[in-house]
């Protein structure tokens, strides 16, 4: 069954069982970010500024960037900023939300440990004491309340619960043979590199793909698959599976460059033990946009939508409503770092260059949906299999869930727990998706997603007791064919006189290693123009 006919049979079920009154959903929300505002910026019809503030530096955007950019300001002593955020909290695609049960995330939910290339990463984890002793360690030791406790990842196949995501049972030898030969590929992708670096680091601004290297960039992940002779159904289940939880896009459509990046760019190791484990807490990543949001009292500003931004003598003018005052600023900075999505800044100054405006055009963004499921105790884990933390079902519309309550150390038997479901609406037009995201009820979402899990968690409707739905129209950027471009990524690393660009956008994929590099790269370079040489260097 198609996707579309899946949601739209998935509907119908919703919609019947209302009517009949068999099948009752848990209360919920509907949630998301502020879509009439952000529409409202297409428009343009914002009154005049009633007051103006001047400040230093203005940082537009409160997402991972934003936050980078200002902790990297506030580490160098640099205090003359102001953050502006359109939504009512920080954190972009890392914000999280809080229940009697726990803090659950409403979108990234991990940070895998850092390359020793991400070094703004890792001295931003030793900043906020869970990296431990010297960062630049080859494998430095983490503060174990963060690493994922065990069991990590299972996968649901077969009507039996797998350790790990690759799929491994039930498979025939040929399959098996292609799983091996894959990964073996990937190894090598991964030692790839020259005395300037690795072909495939993370950040992107390290890698140094060749000229063999770059080309994968001008197919897409699922050809480079066939002309490699890699059929095996379970191998393509996996890598789409991949994709779509790390670009929110299908691999027919992803490039092949960044569906090999997947597997070949992280090389980040731990001490202790840690191995391949990644960085959680309850609340995802919201636990880092909780800690950096501390430190910015009087700083950030949340409800202000930027509707207006132009240069003019040696300043920057930026225009933004404010909600919670029902009026229009404006802020005249001597430098902005511009760490919103791109696509808004087209709209919102018409004094940018021809050239920019035609660089960021091509970007496209991935939909996404996230539920909470709130459930009076865990679900079935099935005979003898505990439950992970990262849960996923094969062949489903979805990519499975995490549980909040997974990192807590019980010794009373399981309590209540939030799931956190994620899918990513990969399988039509982008823009599509975001209308159907605010037309369809969530009702209809519930009762998808409610079956979905159902397949796995025969006990999954009684337990929950509460299902809210979050949307997000512009997720992440999509790595299509072509994403890859040099001059394009060079211009928009050039910015706009006054105006730095920072955003994970820039790369093109939408990681944490990405978005916190161009915000510290963006305030390094406004620091070496105010004070000369930098003490560090970390972009």
């Amino acid at each position: 069954m198609r996707r579309r006919e899946f949601l739209g049979a998935a509907g119908a079920l919703a919609l019947a069982a209302c009517a009949k009154g068999t099948r009752s959903l848990p209360p919920g929300e509907l949630q998301g970010g502020n879509f009439a505002l952000g529409h409202r910026l297409g428009q343009g019809d914002f009154p005049a500024a009633a007051e103006i503030r001047p400040v230093e530096v203005l940082i537009v955007g409160a997402g991972i960037a934003g936050l980078s950019a200002a902790w990297r300001l506030q580490r160098a002593g640099f205090e003359d900023f102001a953050l502006l955020e359109l939504e009512a909290s920080p954190g972009g695609n890392s914000r999280y939300a809080r229940s009697p049960v726990c803090a659950h995330p409403l979108g990234a939910h991990y940070l895998p440990l850092p390359n020793p290339e991400a070094r703004a990463v890792r001295a931003l984890l030793a900043d906020l004491g869970v990296l431990k002793g010297d960062p630049w360690a080859l494998k430095p030791e983490y503060d174990e309340a963060y690493l994922c406790h065990s069991p990590q990842e299972r996968l649901y196949r077969f009507g039996v619960w797998q350790e790990g995501l690759v799929p491994h049972l039930g498979l025939a030898a040929g399959e098996r043979e292609q799983m091996a030969r894959f990964f073996a590929r990937m190894a090598d992708f991964k030692a790839l590199g020259d005395s300037r670096g690795r072909t495939f680091a993370l950040p992107l601004a390290y890698a140094r793909p060749d000229a063999s290297t770059a080309a994968l960039d001008r197919l897409t992940l699922f050809d480079w698959l066939k002309a490699e002779g890699f059929d095996s159904p379970s191998l393509h289940w996996y890598l789409n599976y991949a994709c779509r939880d790390d670009y929110g896009t299908d691999y027919r459509q992803v490039s092949a460059w960044a569906g090999i990046h997947y597997f070949a760019g992280r090389t980040g190791e731990g001490g202790l033990g840690a191995g391949d484990t990644v960085l959680t807490a309850p609340e995802g990543n919201g636990w880092i946009v909780r800690r950096l949001a501390e430190r910015l009292p009087g700083r950030l500003h949340t409800g202000l939508a930027v509707h207006g931004l132009r240069q003019e003598e040696g300043r920057v003018h930026v225009d933004a409503w404010s909600e919670n005052e029902g009026r229009s600023l404006r802020y005249q900075a001597r430098q902005v770092i511009w760490a919103a999505p791109l696509f808004l800044l087209p709209r919102v100054a018409p004094q940018l260059p021809p050239d920019l405006a035609a660089a960021i055009a091509p970007l496209s963004h991935a939909p996404w949906l996230v539920a909470s499921l709130h459930l009076a105790a865990p679900p079935e884990a099935g005979a003898g299999t505990p439950l992970a933390w990262d849960n996923v079902l094969y062949d489903s519309p979805g990519l499975g869930y995490v549980v909040a309550t997974h990192q807590q150390i019980r010794r009373a038997p399981p309590g209540p727990t939030v799931l956190t479901y994620y899918r990513p609406l990969s399988g039509e037009d982008p823009r599509l998706a975001r209308q159907r995201l605010l037309d369809t009820p969530r009702e209809i979402w519930a009762e998808a997603i409610l079956s979905d899990l159902g397949r796995a968690h025969r006990d999954i409707r009684s337990l929950t007791t509460r299902l809210d739905v979050f949307r997000h129209g512009h997720a992440m950027a999509r790595p299509l064919p072509g994403f890859l471009d040099g001059a394009r990524r060079a211009r928009l690393a050039r910015g706009w006189g006054r105006v730095r660009l920072a955003h994970a956008d820039m790369s093109g994929m939408s990681l944490f290693e990405e978005a916190n590099y161009w915000g510290v790269r963006a305030a390094e370079q406004l620091l070496r123009e105010a004070g000369g040489r930098l003490a560090e260097r970390l972009a």
